[in-house]
């Protein structure tokens, strides 16, 4: 029987009469997740490889950069790009073409580049035989560009999005947002970097160029075959990529390096080191920190990003410096190979945050699960599931609103949350002072059973309907969503 104390007994929600993949107690490195129900298959799209899965031998491959997309027209006010949306298939393993979806027809689609106050407008196009869309993660876009889940690109059709790029330099990123199809098509690869750039930051002078390397970090399950499972317990997600590949090595030269790390997986959390030396922190989710950081640690949940620089320069050539996570081991090497000059510099200053204008309006946001007889739970928020016909908070434009984030899961199972439209500060975690990676102009944030968090936001530029949910996608799959309205 599915219910709140078969979870708490077992651990989980075993895949049974009704399908439904099992539920984790909270573990470190993977969240708890549940989903429709169907029972968890390989995805392949022909008999690809039926043999035995091949093996992964670290440090053998190079970790890929994504290619920065091309515009088709560029003018000082706009750039305009195409882009398809189609399945194809990835080397993930060696030596073996396991289909997969992509943006441009690549695991993960290419890093689009754009500058604070010139729009850029994407023509997407579906290729594949289902519907999609595309929400670009942390942006200040209209509504109707915002990849709301009902917003859908049917096959073979194309829907123009327009980013106005109003916002400061930052580490965004773009993925599928489909309802009810969000967590599977993000989980096979529509998925890629944005990348706003503004003068102010340039002045700065921080790493830049082939300096700054966006990495996309998550995890991924195949089978003994081989092919990719979608989806099974999380636990099974034992294969850490970056940038598409399993522990691979990426060459650097003895200077500093700015790294975009972005957490694209579906549930995991990472907790990142590095062998023998720390992070130097400057920004992340809405850009960067008013000042830098030193950080011997990196908490990211599902869809957090961190702006880093690491400097090699105290590195001979020859050097390997390994980057780590607490459950998934050692998932990528930096191998020093050069000596480089190196006029880049990270200044103790970066960019004062906006002022905390007076908050006028407090709400209460609290996500769990709701458990059924026989049935799979549903994920709620402050009690309900998504609807997208229903509107769950109206809000003024301009507003300066304080949300109390929480979780009174039954079953002790984490979350995360995620506003769409605005970045919102941390005020307080339980009460106290926020966590270390809760600095910065956030979007989303990760939440325990019996935790609950601060934030404040405002709600500036556009009216229409958005959505914030848990940014563990199998939860907000079944559920665990909801929708505000923002009102002149």
């Amino acid at each position: 029987m599915l219910n709140r104390r078969g979870v708490l007994a077992a651990g989980g929600i075993a895949a049974g009469v009704f399908g439904v993949p099992k539920l984790l107690a909270p573990a470190e490195g993977h969240e708890s997740t549940t989903h429709a129900a169907h029972e968890p298959v390989a995805f392949q799209e022909s008999k690809t490889f039926s043999g035995t899965r091949p093996e992964i031998v670290p440090w053998t491959r190079p970790m890929p950069v994504p290619p920065v997309l091309k515009p088709l027209v560029s003018t000082s006010r706009q750039e305009i790009y195409q882009l398809s949306i189609e399945r194809t298939t990835a080397e993930i393993l060696p030596g073996l073409q396991s289909p997969v979806m992509g943006f441009g027809g690549q695991f993960i689609g290419p890093t689009i580049k754009a500058k604070t106050g010139r729009k850029t407008l994407i023509m997407f196009q579906n290729k594949m035989d289902e519907a999609a869309n595309v929400h670009l993660h942390g942006g200040h876009v209209p509504p109707e560009h915002d990849g709301h889940p009902k917003d859908l690109i049917e096959p073979g059709r194309t829907r123009l999005y327009l980013y106005p790029n109003s916002q400061q330099g930052t580490t965004l990123w773009y993925h599928d947002h489909s309802h009810g199809t969000e967590a599977a098509h993000v989980y096979l690869g529509l998925h890629g970097a944005y990348v706003i750039e503004d003068d102010s930051e340039r002045g700065l002078n921080l790493p830049s160029g082939a300096y700054d390397v966006p990495i996309m970090l998550r995890d991924i399950q195949f089978d003994d075959s081989g092919n990719i499972v979608v989806f099974d317990d999380p636990s099974k997600r034992t294969t850490v990529l970056a940038n598409g590949v399993p522990q691979p090595y990426f060459e650097v030269a003895a200077r500093k390096y700015r790294f975009r790390l972005i957490n694209t997986a579906n549930q995991r959390v990472f907790r990142l080191r590095l062998t023998g030396d720390k992070f130097t922190r400057i920004g992340s989710d809405g850009g960067l920190y008013s000042e830098s950081v030193e950080a011997e640690e990196l908490l990211l949940s599902s869809a957090e990003r961190a702006d880093v620089v690491v400097d090699f320069s105290k590195y001979p050539v020859g050097s390997k410096v390994t980057l780590t996570d607490s459950a998934g081991g050692e998932i990528l090497r930096f191998d020093v190979v050069r000596r480089a000059s190196d006029s880049s510099r990270v200044p103790a200053a970066l960019r004062p945050l906006p002022a905390l204008p007076l908050s006028t309006v407090d709400r209460e946001v609290d996500l769990f699960y709701v458990f059924k007889p026989n049935e799979r739970p549903d994920g709620v928020i402050n009690g309900k599931v998504f609807d997208m016909d229903r509107v769950d908070f109206t809000i003024k434009r301009g507003a300066t609103e304080t949300w109390l984030i929480k979780s009174s899961d039954p079953a002790g199972v984490k979350h995360n949350f995620h506003l769409h439209l605005v970045q919102f500060r941390v005020l307080e975690r339980n009460g106290g002072p926020p966590h270390p990676s809760d600095a910065g102009l956030k979007d989303t944030i990760p939440i325990t059973a019996g935790e609950t968090v601060k934030v404040q936001a405002t709600f500036t530029g556009y009216t229409g309907r958005y959505v914030y949910h848990c940014h563990f996608l199998e939860h907000s799959w079944i559920g665990m969503m909801a929708q505000l309205e923002i009102v002149p």
